[in-house]
């Protein structure tokens, strides 16, 4: 199923491929919802197809604009990890804009899970690079300062699997960090599934929507 999915996106990427400027793909979701999977082989997929040095398509993932921990203390939002007022919203949309028409590499932040802290200049996009993959939850909201990336993505994909999916999936995620299984379901229930119906409730409408099950555990996967 993931395979299909990539191969429709990618197919979708090719017929909506722009000329003068780079090729931005949002590929959005709630959390757990299987984007940074799709994402992932989204990206294998396309640089499978070219032999060149330069990757034809390169992954940069909202996460890694997380604010640290510190900053979310001292403004009483380390609960809320992962809520749209816990990231760089403002310099992850400007970083993605410059994308478009940049003709230098760049660098971009990366979250590390195990160390809970995004590491800087982590990704390189390579100047010649012509297809950049965006995975967030935020990328498709309304809302500034998101909404200013609407001129930018060439092609969106929203990955949404019903509530009660999210919510098992959820829960099993702070199980696999070790939490029992009644304090994983009230973290669920008092910070992530409410911000998984913020993105259903608030994003646009993707040129593309998969509903698809497929399971991100065992890969990386992202807020």
């Amino acid at each position: 199923m993931i395979k299909q999915d990539a191969k429709q996106v990618c197919d979708l990427i090719s017929s909506r491929r722009q000329v003068g400027v780079r090729t931005i793909v949002a590929i959005a979701g709630p959390p757990a919802s299987g984007k940074s999977t799709l994402a992932e082989a989204v990206v294998q997929s396309l640089n499978a197809q070219k032999s060149s040095a330069v990757p034809s398509a390169t992954l940069v993932p909202m996460d890694g604009y997380h604010l640290d921990n510190r900053v979310l203390e001292t403004r009483g939002l380390r609960a809320k990890k992962g809520a749209p007022e816990t990231f760089d919203a403002f310099g992850f949309c400007k970083a993605i804009k410059a994308l478009q028409s940049a003709r230098h590499e760049s660098f971009h932040p990366m979250f590390d899970r195990q160390m809970d802290l995004a590491i800087a200049n982590a990704i390189a996009v390579h100047p010649e690079t012509p297809i950049v993959v965006v995975e967030g939850n935020y990328l498709l909201m309304k809302s500034d300062p998101w909404r200013m990336l609407e001129d930018v993505f060439a092609l969106t994909v929203f990955v949404s699997p019903t509530l009660e999916e999210l919510e098992s999936r959820l829960q099993q995620r702070w199980i696999k960090h070790g939490f029992d299984p009644e304090t994983a379901l009230k973290r669920t229930k008092t910070n992530d599934l409410p911000n998984a119906e913020r993105v259903i409730r608030d994003s646009r409408k993707a040129d593309l929507t998969l509903s698809q099950n497929y399971t991100e555990f065992g890969m990386r996967y992202a807020f």
